[in-house]
């Protein structure tokens, strides 16, 4: 029989499978020929009457670009994409042809924001694309390709704003634990192209954007920081934040400049009729996909929540909670006053964690029902956050990982849940572009037994995780055989949980 590290690997694949860029496009995007030409996305028709341009930007788009490419053929005019640094040599070197442009291609390719940051080369390709926007004419279609990653990609400071002000000031929200959706209202109410300013300078052109979404719940306003959705976000709420996390009164003055001068009001909706956002792909599709394949390997497969959100340890002690019950279940002590305790504990942190679409209590209800005769495969999707304490190497998925399995370890050894012992359960966390932090590993495995084999290789996981070390602690443990590691996927929405239990 297949390991369950093997089944977790076949889900993770699919689910990635299913949102990479080219089958992704293909399926939504079409040019009919006859008569005037017209784009048919989804269903939706927007002719061609003149000139057809292409501007994209985030870590999908360069396979989202050259699928679009092939469909277009010599109805595209011009084309402008930036992209992460490295990924074209990434993809080559993985053997993703069909991620790359063709050698004529009429789409220029600039690579930049190293680490996800933005940076000179990013601001230049920002430059680009604002330039293409400015020159066009009512009469144009312009196909704007976004997906996650694509905020540090766009960055365009409004002077006289320098890009290392806003970096700076970016930083210092992080390291104070801002949320990402937080850092995104700052950077574009201090941005040029964001928050809908790429569909205003784009403007009376046609714009439509594919988007592909790695935010919790597909707000087309914080996808790539929104350049082209009007913004629900207005200064005053770029000042609370600034307020919340004690900035106000450090700020660069060019950034006080800018939001004293800026207009309060956000631009007004009705000034959007020229833009249709369309969302092609989410993590729910990543998801709807691992469910299917779970189920094909025999598992009794339910989706937990595709917005699992919060502190990386409160998350990790939800998981852990999920998997005794579960584990309770299949040693028929379902009932009684262990798994009551659980269960309540259980409810009282999903209240806390305030995670969208997770209804718990119809959700114990479907695990209620399954026997201890079929694997039991639980599936979650979102983004976690990690405050860092430490300086260690990581990312938030092999933070997650680590610490799911210091969770269940602990719980071994106070005997609170003997029935794990009869259980093999599998945890792990992937982020679906491949990347976790500054790290080539996308994620990580974790199983009951991991602390204390760590602990037999003099591995101290509790110090690592102090110092927010997971990766260092995954490379020296069992010669890093617990890391995920897919290289560059080509695509990006957000991060997939799965714990896979079955009986011994």
């Amino acid at each position: 029989t297949m390991s369950l590290r093997e089944h977790a690997l076949s889900l993770f694949r699919s689910a990635v499978g299913t949102v990479r860029p080219a089958p992704m496009l293909k399926r939504a995007l079409r040019l009919q020929e006859d008569g005037c030409p017209q784009l048919l996305v989804k269903g939706q028709a927007f002719p061609v009457k003149r000139d057809l341009y292409l501007v994209g930007f985030g870590k999908a788009v360069l396979g989202m670009a050259a699928a679009a490419e092939e469909i277009l053929g010599d109805h595209l005019t011009r084309g402008i994409i930036n992209v992460p640094l490295g990924i074209q040599q990434s993809l080559q070197q993985a053997g993703m042809q069909e991620m790359l442009l063709k050698p004529h291609s009429k789409i220029q390719v600039i690579e930049g924001a190293k680490n996800n940051l933005p940076d000179a080369e990013a601001l230049k390709g920002a430059a680009a694309i604002q330039e293409l926007a400015e020159g066009l004419t009512a009469d144009d279609l312009l196909l704007v390709l976004i997906s996650g990653g694509g905020s540090a990609l766009l960055p365009a400071p409004i002077p006289p704003i320098l890009l290392e002000e806003k970096e700076k000031l970016t930083k210092m929200l992080a390291s104070r634990g801002a949320a990402i959706q937080e850092l995104n209202i700052v950077r574009k109410t201090l941005s040029v192209l964001k928050g809908g300013g790429l569909a205003q300078l784009a403007h009376p052109a046609r714009v439509v954007s594919l988007i592909l979404s790695d935010v919790i719940g597909d707000p087309l306003d914080i996808i790539a920081s929104g350049p082209t959705a009007a913004s629900s976000h207005s200064v005053q709420d770029c000042l609370q934040i600034l307020t919340k996390y004690n900035l106000l009164h450090n700020l660069p003055k060019s950034v006080e400049t800018v939001l004293s001068s800026s207009p309060t009001k956000p631009t007004a909706p009705e000034n959007y009729s020229h833009v249709s956002n369309i969302i092609l792909g989410s993590n729910t599709l990543a998801l709807e996909e691992a469910k299917r394949q779970a189920e094909g390997l025999g598992y009794a497969a339910v989706v937990l929540s595709a917005a699992v959100h919060g502190e990386v340890s409160r998350v990790a002690t939800l998981y852990c909670q999920l998997i005794q019950l579960v584990c309770l279940g299949f040693a028929s002590l379902g009932e009684g006053p262990l798994s009551d305790e659980l269960r309540g504990n259980l409810l009282q942190l999903a209240a806390e964690l305030q995670i969208p679409g997770l209804d718990l209590d119809k959700f114990l209800q479907a695990l209620r029902g399954l026997g201890p005769d079929r694997p039991v495969c639980i599936l979650a999707g979102g983004e976690t956050t990690v405050q860092l304490q430490g300086t260690g190497k990581g990312g938030r998925n092999q933070e997650l990982a680590l610490r799911v399995g210091l969770g269940l370890h602990r719980a071994q050894v106070t005997g609170a849940s003997s029935p794990q012992g009869r259980c093999e359960i599998l945890f792990f966390s992937g982020g679906t572009d491949g990347q976790d932090g500054p790290t080539e590993a996308a994620g990580a495995f974790c199983s009951p037994g991991l602390v204390a084999e760590a602990l037999q290789e003099g591995l101290d996981v509790e110090a690592f995780l102090r110092n927010n070390d997971s990766y260092t602690f995954f490379s020296q443990f069992q010669g890093g055989h617990h890391l995920l590691v897919t290289g560059l996927t080509g695509t990006n929405v957000m991060d997939i949980q799965a714990i896979l239990i079955r009986a011994m």
